[in-house]
């Protein structure tokens, strides 16, 4: 079994967590997780600016529910001014999470375009600061993360950019970092560079560094982390739809062979309960709308997916969703894994509000 992941004096436990996932990872999709096997996740990448102005209303509370039988769960703060960057840290501190990761890996273009997310990269300065001052900001007892890309793009001086960063960040007492093996300007076309996490881990030493990029199954986990060296992987988006990378994970890491694609009673069962759980946290009308996307990712696993991703599409209500259940669930047929090419078109980050 892979060695136990800690941030500082926090232990996470098995080294294959869930990553941020602007629009998806809310408190219904981190517990979903949670009982599959993930002992960590991320919530969605919160701006800065929306922190601070947040108010507890019932439209927006979702972005800082946390339940406590997920713990530990990280809270990632994406910004672009220093100061208000260790503000927002402040609200997330205040709501609850246990750990604060720092978004330098966002390349979507808007986000670019306001100088948040993997265009920090492109400047040392202000991005050692905006750590400094996060870390400043956090008691010391909650650890402070960052996820980075490997560079701006594959110039040398990006490169230099990059080490720069990662030496400075653990130097302030960063307690891990999270690399993406693409760069900002590659946003997700290509291949994730695995070779350039192990030059990541080696230079980090004992460090704690965590790979991301192209994990769409459990034996991808596990082979960046017999590839490169790395403490730990965060499962983006691999995991939409498929909660249970991480029991295969687990398994696989246990010496055991990968266990069968969910049968679909069993994948009926958990889609219900994230369907139930989103009520707890959602006004009717808009739970209905934010399952929809949901639904169409869970499709994939079935084996007349095209057909089910189809009509979970047209689904906007708990009656209109249980009528896809009984339509396509009905019978235990076997499962199936998604093709990894159906991910490689969803961001894995992006504006939170």
């Amino acid at each position: 079994m892979p060695t136990d992941l800690k941030f500082g004096p926090l232990t996470i436990g098995f080294p294959v967590v869930q990553a941020a996932l602007s629009g998806y990872s809310d408190w219904p999709m981190r517990m979903i997780a949670r009982q599959l096997g993930a002992q960590y996740a991320l919530c969605e990448v919160m701006l800065d600016q929306f922190l601070v102005a947040l108010k507890n209303r019932q439209r927006t509370g979702h972005f800082l529910h946390i339940g406590d039988e997920q713990r530990p769960v990280g809270g990632q703060l994406m910004g672009a001014e220093p100061a208000q960057f260790s503000a927002g840290a402040t609200k997330l501190v205040e709501a609850g999470f246990d750990v604060i990761d720092i978004n330098f890996g966002c390349p979507v273009k808007k986000v670019l375009g306001r100088c948040r997310g993997g265009f920090h990269l492109g400047q040392p300065e202000v991005a050692i600061d905006i750590i400094r001052r996060t870390r400043d900001a956090v008691p010391d007892s909650i650890p402070v993360t960052v996820k980075m890309r490997r560079g701006i793009d594959d110039s040398t001086e990006s490169r230099d950019k990059f080490f720069r960063i990662l030496e400075a960040a653990f130097e302030i007492g960063v307690a891990g970092v999270t690399v993406h093996g693409r760069t900002v300007q590659q946003r997700y076309v290509g291949p994730s560079r695995w070779q350039f996490l192990k030059e990541v881990k080696q230079f980090a030493g004992d460090n704690v560094i965590l790979g991301s990029g192209d994990l769409f199954s459990a034996q991808d986990c596990l082979d960046m982390m017999a590839q490169t060296g790395v403490d730990g992987v965060t499962v983006a988006r691999g995991a939409i739809g498929n909660p249970w990378i991480f029991s295969q994970a687990r398994a696989l890491a246990a010496g055991r062979s990968l266990p069968a694609p969910p049968s679909l009673f069993a994948q009926r069962e958990v889609i219900r309960d994230h369907y139930h759980l989103a009520e707890q946290l959602y006004e009717t009308r808009r739970c209905g709308q934010m399952m929809r996307k949901f639904g169409i990712k869970y499709a994939a696993m079935h084996p007349d997916h095209k057909q089910v991703r189809t009509d979970f599409g047209k689904s906007s209500t708990r009656s209109t969703w249980e009528d896809v259940l009984t339509k396509w669930y009905s019978e235990d047929r076997p499962g199936r894994y998604p093709d990894p090419a159906i991910h490689r078109s969803q961001s894995e980050c992006g504006e939170a509000a």
